[in-house]
């Protein structure tokens, strides 16, 4: 399960536009709908602020 760090989050759009099952809300701040991420890592690696960490919770 991976997290938005909303103090290291700019707002890019870029973990978003990656996210190939639409599981991050670009609407006001960022965040990972837990039950549509698939953990692939993709907007982790994506991001240019390191503002995604995996946690184990979830």
């Amino acid at each position: 399960m991976y997290i938005i760090l909303e103090g290291k989050c700019s707002n890019c759009g870029l973990c978003a536009d990656v996210c190939p099952v639409e599981a991050i809300s670009p609407i006001g701040i960022y965040r990972i709908k837990a039950e549509l991420c698939i953990s692939c890592g993709l907007c982790q690696e994506s991001c240019p602020s390191e503002a995604i960490a995996i946690t184990d919770s979830g």
